[in-house]
């Protein structure tokens, strides 16, 4: 039997500090999450606790780390340079992989100042090497690590003030559909990632617009996995898929400090994934901030058996 491949899943890490805005920046939305960053998250949204999740990350002998979306804030040009910086320290782009979120698409964003900074940590594998993406539209990709397909999609668009939406849109549902069945053929567990939540409770301001669409995608097409961040949050539901149920899971903000409502302190996933017979069996672990020590410690484990179509 083939060793066990292990996947960190980090969501949502709003990198602070906040950079200065440039004068002028702030009108529309920005102005509003801005004052929103002044008032609270900059008190929930600590570089100390990213300080010390990497720093746990490095003792777990990780394979792969995964990043679901909203590294950024508010848009900010400078945000988008500290983040790539901050990517860099977690490690090289072919061990890291990123998706977007809507604080990434905060308002209409100039690519090149932007999520070109990050391209290499969103380049899909082609038969000439890594693929990074050139623009917005260019999603959903695919890398291959070990047993594991990761598809990363883009649910980011922006939206109006007070709003957080995510959209995939049909060009997209249709990909994820082709890289599904290519990945299933090559016998591989399918891991999709996407920001917002496809499945569950959802505010209505907050949803993925079309949620319904992408659960026709996976029961049609099936996955093994569906990770997801947005909701500062732990999640654990399922979609339907064509033989089993799908699990999907949601994690809480890596860089919280505070539990405020129902949103906990930092927590990540670990996965271990091997193969089996009749499918994968996970092993997951989820590594929490702990105030008290300024560490993180594991505050919770289980194993489950995830059957694979086609194998």
């Amino acid at each position: 039997m083939a060793a066990m491949f292990t996947l960190a899943h980090i969501s949502d890490p709003h990198l602070a500090p906040l950079p200065a805005p440039p004068i002028g920046s702030l009108i529309g939305k920005r102005l509003m999450g801005y004052l929103s960053w002044q008032m609270k998250r900059r008190k929930i949204h600590r570089t100390e606790v990213l300080d010390a999740l990497a720093r746990d990350l490095k003792g777990q002998d990780i394979d792969h780390l995964v990043i679901t979306g909203d590294l950024t804030n508010i848009s900010l040009p400078a945000e988008f340079s500290a983040v790539a910086r901050w990517l860099s320290s977690l490690g090289p782009a072919e061990e890291v992989t990123v998706i977007p979120g809507n604080h990434d698409a905060y308002v209409a964003l100039d690519w090149t100042k932007s999520w070109e900074k990050w391209k290499n940590y969103m380049a899909g594998d082609g038969d000439a090497g890594p693929l990074p993406p050139a623009h917005f539209d260019d999603f959903p990709f695919m890398r291959i690590r070990g047993p594991i397909a990761l598809i990363g999609t883009s649910s980011a668009r922006p939206s109006p003030p007070a709003f957080a939406i995510g959209t995939l849109g049909e060009r997209q549902l249709e990909r994820i559909a082709s890289l599904l069945e290519t990945a299933r053929s090559k016998g591989l567990c399918r891991m999709v990632l996407v920001h917002h939540p496809p499945a569950g409770p959802s505010r209505w301001r907050k949803r993925l617009t079309d949620a319904e669409a992408f659960c026709r995608v996976i029961r049609q097409h099936g996955a093994e996995l569906v990770l997801h961040g947005h909701d500062h949050s732990f999640s654990e539901v399922s979609i339907d898929g064509p033989e089993a149920p799908v699990p999907v899971f949601g994690i809480p903000s890596a860089s919280a400090a505070l539990a405020h409502g129902h949103r906990p302190v930092s927590h990540y996933g670990i996965f271990g994934i091997e193969a089996a017979e009749s499918g994968w069996n996970m092993q997951l672990r989820y590594h929490g901030f702990d105030r008290s020590t300024k560490t993180f410690k594991e505050t919770a484990s289980h194993t489950r058996h995830l059957p694979a179509a086609g194998r």
